[in-house]
């Protein structure tokens, strides 16, 4: 009955590793694009709108029940021009048809995203996520719903257009509408740290319910502000331990890979323990980042493990030859999700001595019955320090053991067969790696990671700029699709990042004509705020305007915290302006819903209790030296640059930080007010004791 197709349909020419996996399909698949568009409107016939990403394990069991069988294949082929699309490459299509998705069924999207839409004007009427192939689950089989949707189409025009028109309508309401004028202070601020902490899990940490997510931009929110207050009368110690629990629950969790490093996408439960086997880079490199600050924050040996853990696995699994990064790993692998992540008891016998057995079984609970389905992912269920107490062991001594046998496992597990890797390239995802490794590198004292940071952000600038304009992804040597707002947003945010590391002059124009990009072609000058598409892009039934973080941080939140740092370094009011109003432009979505705004809410910190900026100028060892003293200390509101006397020309404000003859000085600014030059690193190590002083 289910057979693949000899003749490769009209994916077969894509980039995407998604849609190739759907190029043997028997059904007529269209990439996203006029000839698709064009053949539904003279057919009359509706779209099916298929929307998923290669790691996606329900994306996986769809194509095998329905799109690889051919009675299946042949009904879509009748009634519908079928579309398939990347979500990692149209990110444009996927907000558009996936808030669409909400309205229509009032229930949240997903992915396998299945959207009905009507040729005429690309508008959808009907849709869900994953359709079985058989009815269970409280849902029809999906060859009744093809035929349903297509007679339903058919009969009912008039009511397919009206709900159209209603669905635009709700489209427009949806816009943020300006504070003007509005004088903007820390109320969302507070509301955002009283929101997370009702919705902390105080016993395994994390913020909600299973499935638990990572939620970096949360854990990164309750740091900064326990930080911001740790100076004060009543330091915020509850922020820091929503933040120090929900990291060490997520490091101790089978959400972390304990032999291989890096998370997982998600746990399935409260516990962290059984996670959703898909590794995303965009996960990875904001985790990264807030392993490594937390470190600094807390000093915790637990934290700096895992951040060096994960920046090894970045380098090792994700990196290209080219310097840039792969997007995901995907959760299945021989047709099983997790497969190649979980151990029989025999497996790990058969492999580690009795010395290492001895270890490994408490450490990881094997002593306790399987967790996944028969068999154990690694979890740790008793720390090193309890089994030490109870066994009157050194630590230094177990380990020693551990680390011997997690080499032996792991070496073990390489030889299994690998889930898939997606190897586009991403460039919103590949900023937030360089954003990772960047600060990473400083925090943990590894130049390579600093370097590597490095190399990707020069292999985006000689590879995804075409005329001056920057584009998504990178794949077999072709650039695709013109970039989103997330990717100007992201980059321009981890060249920031980059050139705290290591100051090359280049990034900084590479910055400077991001930030050019993203007023010119993203900015709603009347109203504030930042459109996803540029003002060029291909027209769709939607242009948003996204303010609230999702699985990655608001591109708008993002733009506005990195536009304004931009501005004080360069003092570029047009920045300021820019950040200004957009933050104006989402004052509502602040308020009403502040836990899910939180990157916006901290360009909002960082509007009101301006940047700390640091410019140390001398000979290169040396500020490099009092470079790395700074970055050992916790502080998210201070940059530090440290630029070598031989740089001349600097734009801006720049050029006014100039070195002295045969000295080192620093030059120490918050907002637009600037202390007297320090020239000596006791003088600026006493400097960043205290506050500094704002306009």
């Amino acid at each position: 009955m289910t057979k693949n197709n000899e003749k490769p349909n009209r994916l077969e020419g894509e980039t995407s590793p998604y849609l190739q996996q759907h190029a043997a399909n028997p059904v007529d698949w269209y990439p996203w694009g006029e000839e698709a568009l064009r053949k539904a409107r003279e057919e009359d016939k509706p779209i099916l709108l298929s929307v998923g990403y290669s790691a996606c394990h329900w994306c996986h069991v769809m194509a095998h029940e329905s799109f690889e069988d051919d009675r299946t294949a042949s009904l879509m082929n009748e009634l519908f021009v079928n579309i398939k699309v990347d979500r990692e490459e149209r990110p444009d299509i996927d907000k558009i048809y996936q808030t669409a998705h909400q309205l229509l069924t009032q229930r949240g999207g997903g992915w396998p995203l299945t959207m009905f839409i009507n040729p005429e004007d690309q508008r959808p009427f009907f849709g869900g996520t994953y359709f079985p192939n058989e009815a269970r689950y409280g849902m029809p089989s999906f060859g009744d719903l093809l035929r349903r949707v297509a007679e339903y189409y058919r009969d009912n025009k008039d009511d397919v257009r009206a709900q159209g028109e209603q669905l635009s309508d709700v489209f427009v309401r949806l816009k943020p509408r300006p504070a003007a004028g509005r004088t903007l202070d820390d109320a969302p601020l507070r509301a955002s740290r009283e929101a997370l902490a009702k919705s902390f899990d105080r016993e395994f940490g994390g913020f909600g319910a299973a499935p638990k997510f990572p939620h970096p931009t949360s854990i990164d929110r309750v740091l900064r502000h326990w930080h911001s207050t740790a100076n004060g009368a009543e330091p915020d110690v509850d922020a820091l331990f929503m933040a120090s629990l929900t990291l060490t629950r997520m490091a101790e969790g089978g959400i972390y890979d304990q032999l291989g490093g890096g998370f997982c996408r998600y746990s399935v439960d409260r516990y962290w323990q059984i996670p959703h086997f898909e590794k995303m880079l965009y996960d990875n490199g904001p985790l990264l980042a807030l392993y490594a600050q937390a470190h600094a924050a807390t000093g915790e040996a637990l934290f700096e493990r895992i951040a060096n853990e994960t920046a090894d696995w970045i380098l090792a699994d994700m990196r290209s030859p080219d310097g840039g990064f792969y997007s995901t790993r995907d959760a299945d692998s021989e047709g099983h999700e997790g497969r190649f992540f979980v151990w029989s008891r025999e497996q790990i016998e058969e492999l580690l001595t009795a010395d290492e057995l001895s270890i490994v079984t408490p450490h990881y609970g094997l002593d306790a019955e399987a967790n996944f389905e028969g068999y154990w992912h690694l979890t740790v269920h008793e720390t090193l320090q309890a089994i030490a107490k109870s066994s009157k062991s050194p630590v230094s001594d177990l380990a020693r053991r551990l680390a011997s046998a997690k080499a032996k496992l792991l070496a073990a597990r390489c030889t299994r067969v690998w889930p898939a890797r997606d190897e586009k390239q991403l460039t919103s995802w590949n900023a937030l790696a360089i954003r990772g490794l960047a600060i990473a590198g400083r925090a943990l004292g590894r130049p390579e990671l600093t370097a590597a940071a490095g190399q990707a952000a020069d292999f985006i600038r000689q590879t995804l700029i075409k005329d001056g304009r920057l584009y998504a992804s990178y794949k077999d040597g072709r650039v695709r699709f013109p970039a989103y707002l997330d990717d100007h947003a992201f980059l321009l945010d981890a060249l920031l990042e980059l050139l705290q590391s290591d100051w090359q002059t280049r990034h900084l124009e590479f910055a400077m004509d991001l930030a050019d990009l993203l007023l010119e072609h993203f900015y709603d000058r009347q109203e504030g705020g930042f459109y996803f598409t540029a003002d060029d892009h291909e027209t769709l039934i939607d242009r948003p305007k996204p303010l609230a973080d999702e699985a990655v941080p608001s591109g708008n939140g993002i733009a506005a915290f990195a536009l304004q740092r931009l501005g004080f370094l360069l003092g570029e009011t047009r920045f300021l302006d820019a950040t200004e109003k957009t933050l104006q432009n989402a004052w509502q979505a602040m308020r009403e819903y502040p836990h899910g705004h939180v990157s916006l809410i901290t360009a909002l910190e960082e509007y009101l209790e301006h940047p700390e900026i640091i410019v140390i100028r001398g000979d290169a060892d040396e500020v490099a030296h009092w470079r790395d003293a700074a970055a050992k200390l916790y502080a998210p509101a201070r940059l530090v640059f440290a630029i070598e006397r031989a740089a001349t020309g600097l734009p801006g404000v720049l050029d006014d930080r100039r070195p002295l003859a045969g000295e080192t000085v620093a030059y120490r600014c918050k907002g637009t007010h600037c202390s007297l030059p320090l020239t000596s690193f006791e003088a600026l190590a006493t400097a960043m004791r205290e506050p500094a002083q704002d306009q």
